[in-house]
């Protein structure tokens, strides 16, 4: 029996992959299904091709396969493809683009002018990477699939458990704070930015957990099909995608930064949004996308994990199997880093070298 702890998106798609091969999984969940208190709720999340490494490359295209087979399983659309624009001094859109090149993505690289007659309603002064494999993923509608695929496909889910205790020794004996104890022959721990206050016997990285802000902006014109935006330069890292429902209930783009978020643990986490954040993330928007309504219509606090590198974690040791694939970038990845978990939880693979655990020296 396999227990798979955690059921944000990568423990969902775990769940999900392993109930599908036919095997016994519990999956458990110290809260709801899709609450807010991590890093897997909303409903947009970026999918996107563009990486300046091919391994990450390789490795979205066969996420995107992964995608439209949860799709079809699950008989929900849960990826929207709109291309993706990089851009920025900092974003070196045509060393992106060679890289794209030799994975064989599709993409083009325009000169400013070329992009602004294409996309006025953002405004650019250097060479834009645009690749149309770009896309939005709804998270919130991912969890609840995994979910429930994993349960009618015979796994069983434990909601609003949490589990207080792991003796590890060739089997585990899970507790949980409702008084239950489960035996299983392995465990995938995918509790996001809980991992870190777990106590586990297991030499884990140092991972940063910060609390981060997002920012929705009402579109001027809502017949426009906004493509998702990556922007980095010597003083600023950003990132949009259209927001979907965490938007309101017209047309908005989910704009923020992707570093400078405060550092803070999964249980001290005080959710007050960073009013800096707000000004830098506004004044953004004015100055680079006309096209929106500069004064956010909503607004929300999320959290990160980044491993060292922004690698991700996916490894076992002994009977445990750490999945911990770093908010800001592990949400495209979902179904696929669910097959990777449930491929070392059975023993159909070894860990891939760069994402073994590299314990803090």
């Amino acid at each position: 029996m396999i227990a798979v702890v955690g059921a944000g998106l990568m423990g969902a798609a775990t769940a999900w992959q392993l109930a599908r091969r036919g095997h016994e999984v519990t999956l458990i969940e110290a809260y709801d299904i899709g609450h807010k208190r991590g890093s897997s709720h909303g409903s947009s999340r970026i999918f996107r091709r563009a990486y300046g490494e091919k391994l990450y490359v390789d490795l979205t295209g066969q996420a995107y396969e992964e995608w439209r087979e949860l799709e079809r399983d699950s008989s929900t659309p849960l990826l929207r493809l709109t291309g993706g624009l990089d851009f920025g001094a900092g974003r070196d859109p045509k060393g992106l683009g060679e890289v794209l090149g030799k994975a064989g993505v599709p993409h083009e690289v325009l000169s400013a002018e070329e992009a602004s007659q294409r996309w006025p309603y953002v405004r650019f002064d250097g060479p834009v990477l645009h690749h149309p494999g770009a896309g939005v993923i709804d998270a919130d509608e991912t969890v609840a699939a995994c979910v429930r695929r994993a349960v009618e496909r015979g796994a069983d889910a434990w909601i609003g458990v949490r589990v207080t205790g792991f003796e590890v020794g060739q089997k585990v004996l899970l507790r949980t704070d409702d008084g239950r104890e489960l035996t299983a022959d392995t465990v995938v721990i995918a509790a996001g930015a809980w991992l870190p206050e777990l106590g586990l016997p297991v030499p884990l990285p140092l991972l940063k957990v910060t609390q981060q802000q997002v920012f929705h902006f009402r579109q001027r014109d809502p017949s426009v099909v906004w493509p998702t935006l990556v922007f980095k330069d010597d003083t600023l890292q950003t990132y949009g995608l259209p927001s979907g429902g965490d938007g309101g209930p017209l047309p908005a783009m989910k704009i923020a930064e992707h570093d400078r978020g405060t550092p803070t643990t999964a249980s001290t986490r005080n959710g007050v949004v960073d009013p800096s954040s707000r000004t830098r993330v506004s004044d953004f928007v004015r100055d680079r996308l006309p096209g929106l309504d500069p004064d956010p219509v909503a607004e929300a606090t999320c959290l990160y994990t980044t491993a060292p590198k922004d690698d991700f974690v996916l490894d076992r040791h002994g009977p445990l199997v750490i999945v911990s694939p770093c908010s800001g970038q592990g949400a495209k990845f979902t179904p696929l880093i669910g097959a990777m978990a449930a491929d070392l939880a059975t023993g159909r693979a070894e860990p891939h070298d760069r994402f073994r655990l590299k314990p803090t020296a």
